[in-house]
């Protein structure tokens, strides 16, 4: 789950009713630009692009460690009102496809909220978190963490499909900081040992200087690493003791694009939108079995039709022909140039050392080895239809698998 550089300003609600805030500035606002960050206003917020440059951080990433603040994401605690832990679970689960009465404690899944065609409103992270007091988030039962671009229109449909005995609380005086790269969990466990025995899509509680904090073993690089919920005034605080590590550099949203898609990752508001359904993305992963086969959620009918059928065009990796990149916006034509698909990412890929893309085609020509042509500002491209990741994934699961 990410957002993505080029993404145009959200009209996001500012208390639900639908005043749209002023650009917000993060916990480590001052932080970044004493560092040097290049600031821009990306999902209503100030945020830094980069710092040493974009190709010089995704490259240290790849190779130690890198810290991105990803503050800008919605945090949201659940907390059931005379309904108790499992009550919340079934009601989230109500509005998701994703097995979520049936997530342990400590466990994370990646699940997506969709509208009642099947279309994606967004891509999420639940945890089920353990019991009260063994968290820092208070009576919550459930943590979400959404996209920044979409966490107040979220907010605002998720008040409107639970029950009223589930209370929404936006954890704005929270900062989210992610470390990421083969180094990091190292770096990471020495200011706060403990935090290696996690694997991937778990979490748990941890505390560092006297402060609370919430650690899951998950990312979007592609990379093993952690995301950190901390108290915002300690942000900054801890943002200079991870740089401190020689393995730790701050790295900017740039970086961050490109690993991801090196990843094969897709981006809410590029790869995934509300006409898109999880089987186009292929994000089948997603629908749990349980779910399927109850044929009890949001566009359900559609989904288990396309998952039978096949869908009509397929969300696929490309790889370009040549130096120059290929944007999102380009078209995928036939021979005869009508088009066809449509790129959704695209950029240069640093550990790949060429251009990359993710595209949406026929699923007939869906499979890898499949030549395309693309049209960008009235130039040709040529390109193949390439198995995604690009990069091979790193995260440590359990068994060391």
């Amino acid at each position: 789950m990410s957002d993505s550089l080029s993404e145009t300003l959200p009209d996001p609600l500012d208390d639900l009713e639908g005043d749209e805030p002023a650009i917000q500035l993060l916990p480590l606002d001052g932080w970044h630009r004493a560092r040097g960050g290049r600031m821009v206003p990306f999902a209503g917020y100030e945020m830094p692009v980069q710092y040493e440059g974009i190709m010089a951080e995704h490259l240290w990433t790849r190779d130690s460690a890198g810290l991105f603040d990803v503050s800008h994401m919605g945090q949201v605690g659940l907390t059931g009102d005379g309904i108790d832990a499992a009550g919340v679970a079934r009601a989230l689960e109500a509005v998701l496809p994703g097995d979520i009465a049936g997530l342990a404690a400590t466990r994370i899944r990646y699940s997506l909220l969709l509208n009642d065609e099947g279309g994606i409103l967004d891509d999420l992270m639940v945890t089920t978190l353990p019991a009260e007091g063994a968290h820092p988030f208070g009576a919550a039962s459930q943590y979400v963490v959404v996209n920044g671009a979409t966490k107040y229109d979220d907010l605002a449909y998720l008040l409107d499909v639970l029950p009223e005995d589930v209370t929404l609380n936006l954890m704005e005086d929270q900062a989210l900081l992610a470390v990421q790269g083969p180094k990091a969990v190292a770096a990471v466990s020495r200011l706060i040992p403990g935090v290696e025995q996690l694997v991937f899509m778990t979490a748990g509680a941890f505390e560092w200087n006297g402060h609370a904090l919430w650690i899951s073993r998950s990312g979007y690089t592609g990379e093993d690493g952690v995301e950190i919920s901390i108290p915002a005034e300690a942000a900054a605080e801890f943002a200079d003791a991870i740089c401190a590590e020689p393995e730790v550099k701050p790295i900017g949203l740039g970086a961050r694009d490109s690993l991801r898609l090196e990843a094969g990752l897709p981006l809410y508001g590029h790869d995934l939108d509300p006409e898109t359904t999880p089987v186009m993305a292929d994000l089948g992963f997603a629908l749990s079995k349980r779910r399927r086969e109850a044929a009890d959620f949001a566009g359900a009918a559609r989904i288990l039709a396309e998952r039978t059928d096949g869908p009509a065009v397929k969300r696929v990796g490309l790889s370009v022909e040549g130096r120059q990149p290929v944007r999102e916006g380009a078209s995928v034509v036939d021979a005869d140039g009508a088009v066809i698909g449509r790129v959704t990412s695209g950029g240069f890929a640093p550990s790949v050392g060429a251009p990359i893309a993710m595209a949406y085609v026929p699923a007939a020509l869906a499979e890898a080895g499949t030549p395309l042509r693309l049209v960008q500002r009235g130039k040709i491209h040529e390109a193949t239809v390439a198995p995604m990741p690009f990069v091979p994934h790193r995260y440590v699961r359990a068994g060391g698998k």
